[in-house]
């Protein structure tokens, strides 16, 4: 029975090496001799409570996959996972930066930083075979990685289709499996607002809710008439927050201006130009109805809000939006027209500059640095701004040249709304984006000095949800394209081999299996 049990464990061993596939692909992974086994008896040793976060993320996944959790310990013992973090007298170049070693004896995981030491975990993760044994033969490795990007992102929009907290979490959960540190949370929208502002209590009993939905791509076949929405109480908003915390994501919450305002203006109708009356969105697209922005309501109440939410995240940035603001009211607007005047705006898009960069002023007080999508460039750009650029590769472009920061988020590449097969089974906003043309996206425009590149953050994917109203479709539009966007925004350029993770895949795909979580099994890899 011994000799059986050896020679089974020991073709465990060899299958296991046969299997070594990380996503995404470490900047180096050189295969030992062995295998570690780990099992019940095995124990994590940590020094410090820092490390429990990361010691608590490996045990919620061994139980939920394999039933067992392990013992947390103080001090090394055999068979055992331990987890470190080195000590510097200045903090490290690279947030991200870890060790993994595996040998038959023991595994061990030092971080430059406490998010390197997670992002080791995430790495071991992968190394563990997916099916179920009572011993789990890990090969021995020695890895060396760290992210090639600082800013690694997805972004949930909350506005069109509300999410419960339960799924709030598990997205963030997403992020932390593939090594993604930035959850961009879409929180105010023409369709409903989502934050509760303690100040403004109305934005709930008003903002928050739509009499109907549009059935159909927009602009729809008819119209449910149906009350739909909710919001996120700031006790939920600190909820979410620390559990992504614990993960080593950070949270930056999107609060629409001037733009995508309705379902303000139809709970605070003096802020609008008009005067209203207005209702909370119930179709799709883009809205004329804006912030007036001759208005000093209008500011005063942008501030209330700025001052609630900047309590609730600790992020250092804070997404303002500034996409897609018509300009028809303002035109009409003689408030708005005393504003340009006043200040000497020869056009309505220097009066969106105006608009955007008071904003920031208010928020640089509060030691928050904004984002907002790439149509702040319009008109002049505000000082310290950092730019998401979506509309294709240009803003990114113009904004880099300017020394601004950037994040690449352009549509035609990480749009994860936009179908992944020519022949989606379900209502989509259209567009086509594959799982292969994701994976070779270059976040790096190629028309960028190496001095401008340096102002390439990294990268992120959007997920619109005006057609997405449940979270086994946002899973589904999500994987495996999610996954190819990992392996961008960590691996090295010269890492990147398509044949390479199309092997991987499947191991992943499987895993994505046990845990439940809802991918596309028919995904296309064309380019386009």
């Amino acid at each position: 029975m011994k000799r059986l049990t050896f020679f089974a464990l020991f073709f465990v061993a060899i299958q296991a090496m046969s299997q070594v596939s990380v996503i995404p692909e470490p900047v180096s992974l050189n295969p030992g001799t062995g295998h570690f086994s780990l099992s019940k008896k095995t124990c994590i040793v940590i020094n410090e409570d820092a490390l429990r976060p990361s010691a608590d993320f490996l045990n919620a996944y061994l139980e939920e996959l394999y039933g067992f959790k392990l013992p947390v310990e103080r001090t090394a013992k055999k068979n055992s996972i331990t987890l470190g973090v080195r000590k510097f007298i200045k903090a490290p170049e690279n947030e991200g930066h870890y060790s993994l070693e595996v040998t038959p004896a023991s595994v061990r995981i030092d971080g430059d930083s406490y998010a390197g030491t997670f992002y080791g975990i995430q790495t071991l993760i992968q190394l563990i075979p997916v099916d179920k044994q009572s011993v789990l033969a890990i090969p021995a490795v020695t890895v060396d990685d760290q992210p090639r990007f600082q800013y690694r992102g997805l972004m949930l929009d909350a506005g069109r289709h509300m999410f419960p907290v339960s799924f709030v979490k598990k997205y963030i959960d997403f992020l932390a499996l593939h090594k993604m540190n930035y959850f961009h949370w879409h929180l105010t929208e023409d369709q409903g607002w989502r934050i509760e502002i303690k100040k403004h209590p109305e934005l709930m009993s008003v903002g928050a809710y739509r009499n109907g939905t549009i059935i159909g791509r927009y602009p729809g076949t008819g119209n449910t008439n149906t009350k739909y929405g909710g919001y996120y109480s700031q006790e939920e908003v600190k909820d979410i927050v620390r559990y992504a915390a614990d993960r080593y994501v950070t949270v930056i919450p999107e609060i629409e201006m001037p733009g995508h305002a309705q379902a303000a203006l139809a709970t605070y109708p003096e802020l609008g130009c008009t005067g209203g009356p207005y209702e909370v969105a119930q179709v799709w697209g883009v809205s004329k109805e804006v912030f007036c922005a001759g208005n000093e309501k209008t500011f005063q109440f942008l501030q209330d809000v700025i001052d609630e939410v900047v309590e609730l995240f600790p992020a250092k940035y804070l997404h303002i939006g500034g996409d897609e603001c018509p300009k028809d009211r303002w035109k009409t607007c003689p408030k708005c027209q005393q504003r340009m005047k006043e200040n000497n705006l020869k056009d309505e898009h220097q009066l969106q500059s105006y608009f955007v960069q008071r904003m920031e002023k208010y928020i640089n007080a509060k030691g928050k640095t904004i984002i907002g999508w790439d149509e702040i460039l319009e008109g002049g750009l505000a000082p310290n701004a950092i730019v998401m650029s979506w509309r294709g590769e240009e803003g990114g472009i113009e904004a880099a040249g300017l020394k601004h920061q950037v994040i690449m988020t352009p549509s035609p590449y990480v749009y994860l709304d936009y179908s992944q097969h020519k022949k989606e089974d379900s209502l989509t906003i259209g567009g086509y984006i594959s799982l292969a043309r994701i994976y070779n996206y270059e976040p790096v425009p190629k028309q960028l000095t190496a001095e401008q590149a340096k102002y390439i953050l990294g990268g992120q994917a959007n997920l619109w949800s005006e057609y997405i109203s449940n979270p086994k479709k946002m899973e589904y539009m999500l994987f495996p394209r999610a996954t190819a966007l990992s392996e961008v925004l960590w691996s090295p350029k010269e890492k990147k081999d398509w044949n390479r993770f199309e092997k991987k895949l499947p191991s992943q795909l499987k895993r994505y299996d046990r845990l439940g979580i809802n991918y596309s099994k028919t995904y296309e890899t064309a380019l386009d």
